[in-house]
């Protein structure tokens, strides 16, 4: 009896394990990390798509997907991304999404960098000859050293491609060449034309790469898509690379610190002058602006300062709102500076009409402080409006700036009932003459 008990145990037990076997098999699936670079290829971005890579080799992830939108950025920081890319040891696939996103200038590159390459429709790649950090044309020499440099990157990147496909690649760094998707994917420059995510993760599908780990087949049909989104201090050193930003920042520093300088003594206008000048300066040192607007900008506030020490009725202030113009436009929106490093032009003129209007405004008041006479000791409370503290027939008591006074109604004037208001009309010693306030 016991032998068959244990015999219906051991057939009840190996049929839950066949019967568990395949459904283990159906319900498991891969991960695929996902991450949204969007922006100037800047630091903030170098350091999302690292900790995006890490992260995903420390979940054990089948691969990572950067989705791409960028216009373009640093050189140096592209070699980073790209390096950080390549040593992978997850599969990374760049995908350039939504429809209407860019892969422009180091964006190609990093594009390519990917162990799989895929573009949404209605997107574009290329653009991607090097300029200097002021947007102006590199010496020749130099610019040939740079070009040479990129195409072989681009070269080593695309190894074992078409040759129709290198060659349009390097012919958006020689040439500053820019293709649609499609172009791009007849080619063979990219692997992937895929309409949205789940179409790319099934044309992924049983896809092989090559890692640093060796090569890799990709699970991504039904795999489960975890999205790693940009931290706060990702999302605000991005923020800080946006032209129009930093040039905000940079009016609102100078200002602080004029206030500061000009009524000492105080710390919160120095503070914010300080704080926005900094993060004012690593925007400016990521968007690689001309310098040479700085020095219009600082002539502009110095115009600003003579104006309210030496009043020439505006003329210096009309001199300053130019300057701060024309500096804003060269620091920039110089010839050859990318779309991306642009500031917008009706916030440069209006800034600079609200700087000299203010400025403007501080000039009317100095000027009216001149005119008012000078009021020192009793004098100064002639013609002040004070409140009766008791009836005042002929003689009581009044409030006046907080002290009470010994008042005596003026020649003629009707009697005052508590709580009334009285005018000062003249002073005598420590006594008031008042009369009864309208």
């Amino acid at each position: 009896m016991r032998n068959k008990h244990f015999s219906t145990f051991l057939l009840l037990f190996l049929s839950f394990f066949v019967l568990w076997t395949p459904t283990q098999a159906q319900t498991d699936s891969s991960s695929v990390l996902l991450i949204r670079a969007d922006g100037i290829v800047a630091p903030a971005m170098a350091e999302y798509i690292v900790r995006g890579i890490r992260t995903a080799e420390q979940r054990g992830d089948n691969a990572l997907i950067i989705q791409l939108n960028t216009p373009g950025g640093a050189i140096d920081t592209m070699n980073r991304i790209v390096q950080d890319i390549r040593a992978s040891e997850t599969p990374v696939i760049v995908y350039v999404a939504p429809a209407g996103a860019e892969a422009g200038s180091a964006g190609t590159v990093i594009t390519l960098a990917g162990h799989l390459s895929a573009m949404a429709p209605e997107t574009i790649i290329g653009a991607a000859s090097p300029i200097g950090g002021g947007g102006e044309d590199i010496e020749s020499t130099l610019e040939s050293k740079i070009k040479e440099a990129l195409k072989a990157t681009v070269r080593s990147l695309m190894e074992g491609d078409a040759p129709e496909a290198i060659a349009l690649a390097e012919d958006t760094i020689e040439n500053a060449k820019a293709v649609t998707s499609t172009e791009a994917y007849e080619v063979g420059m990219i692997e992937i034309l895929a309409a949205d995510l789940a179409d790319l993760l099934q044309q992924a599908d049983g896809q092989e790469v090559e890692t640093v780990s060796g090569a890799q087949i990709l699970d991504t049909g039904n795999a489960v898509v975890t999205e790693l989104p940009a931290s706060f201090i990702e999302q605000l050193l991005s923020i800080l690379t946006n032209p129009n930003i930093a040039f905000i920042l940079l009016t609102l520093g100078v200002q602080a610190v004029l206030i500061e300088i000009g009524s000492p003594g105080g710390w919160v206008a120095g503070f914010i002058g300080v704080s926005a000048l900094t993060l004012a300066a690593f925007g400016l040192g990521v968007l690689g602006v001309n310098w040479l607007g700085l020095i219009f900008m600082a002539v502009a506030f110095v115009l600003f300062i003579l104006e309210i020490k030496t009043p020439t009725l505006g003329a210096l202030t009309a001199a300053g709102v130019g300057a701060f113009i024309v500096g804003a436009l060269v620091l920039f929106n110089s010839p050859g500076t990318p779309s991306f490093a642009r500031v917008s032009v009706p916030l440069v003129i209006g800034s600079g009409i609200t700087i000299g209007a203010s400025f403007a405004l501080l000039l009317t008041f100095a000027l009216r402080s001149q005119t008012v006479p000078v009021q020192m000791g009793q004098d100064a409370l002639i013609g002040k409006i004070g409140r009766a503290q008791t009836d005042i027939n002929p003689t009581g008591l009044v409030l006046l700036a907080s002290e009470q006074w010994t008042a005596e109604l003026e020649d003629g004037a009707e009697p005052v009932e508590a709580r009334g208001r009285v005018l000062v009309t003249r002073v005598d010693g420590v006594r008031l003459y008042v009369r009864q306030a309208e």
